[in-house]
């Protein structure tokens, strides 16, 4: 297994690369998207292991930095600033690896958003991996926390061993409880056109997304845990509109990941998100 360290220009800054498995005979390959305040070795180091077992599988990968993150030049970029830094390292990829014709996007968090919106209008994207997509609202946090934290906190061995011994401020939680239940009812509209850029804030991100899968032709995996605010958002997300027709479509594969935390902060999570990743690209 070889690797690469390579440097790539995306609007006038210069943004590094790592590319694993460069013998990998494989034609497709998988770029890592990165999600949050994150550079490209990713929380417990899960980019980096990440990209190692898919080169060990014959699979080769390619993780990157971002404008203004790690090690990369120019202004600090969020994902709905990422357009750009992705279009130009899927070429960078492809420069340095010809044989890799067909580009995977992996992503987490909000790098899962941001690979599904790269994805939507780029033919050299043959599939996305979204794991624990972000598609944050207010309404849309206060359902995740109503349905999903409160619920796992009364099961909590720990809440209730404070509660018995007074060190748990009932009143403020119940005040908390019962506002989110509140935001969480609230309808919520935009008056933006449907159609647009998905890169433009003027719209919710649950249509932007729906939007990208709309018109995304390509297969879908969407990695959930089982243990995650922002997983559980999306999970009530995809059972209501716009959404939910979207996600009933034959491209589109869920797996889920039990008790797993948001960035998979165990050796067994990472290895099991791997394991879906390989099986996944092996079957395009």
């Amino acid at each position: 297994m070889r690797r690469s360290v390579t440097y790539f220009a995306c609007a006038g800054a210069s943004l590094p690369a790592i590319i694993e498995g460069l013998d990998a005979a494989c034609e497709t390959g998988v770029l890592i998207v990165v999600g949050g305040p994150q550079y490209r070795v990713g929380s417990h180091r899960q980019f980096v292991l990440l990209a190692r077992a898919l080169a060990s599988a014959g699979i080769p990968c390619m993780r990157f930095d971002y404008r203004g993150m790690g090690d990369a030049d120019g202004a600090a970029q969020d994902f709905e600033e990422s357009g750009a830094d992705i279009d130009a390292a899927i070429g960078a990829f492809q420069s340095v690896m010809p044989t890799v014709r067909k580009v995977v996007l992996w992503g987490l968090c909000d790098g899962a958003t941001a690979a599904i919106f790269a994805a939507a209008d780029d033919p050299r994207v043959t599939a996305v991996v979204m794991a624990n997509p972000w598609i944050r609202t207010e309404q849309g946090q206060s359902d995740a926390l109503v349905h999903g934290y409160y619920g796992r906190r009364l099961l909590s061995v720990a809440m209730w061993k404070k509660l018995l011994r007074g060190e748990l401020a009932v009143g403020k939680s119940v005040r908390e409880l019962i506002g989110h239940w509140r935001t969480a009812r609230t309808a919520t509209a935009s008056n933006a056109p449907e159609q647009g850029s998905l890169w433009q804030r003027a719209r919710p991100l649950p249509e932007r997304m729906a939007q990208a899968l709309r018109t995304y032709r390509g297969q879908v995996l969407i990695v959930l845990s089982g243990n995650d605010l922002v997983a559980d958002e999306f999970r009530l997300a995809a059972a209501r509109a716009p959404l939910a027709g979207v996600l009933q479509s034959a491209s589109i594969r869920w797996h889920e990941v039990p008790q797993a935390t948001h960035t998979f902060s165990s050796a067994a999570w990472r290895d099991n998100v791997a394991a879906a990743t390989i099986a996944f690209v092996g079957a395009l």
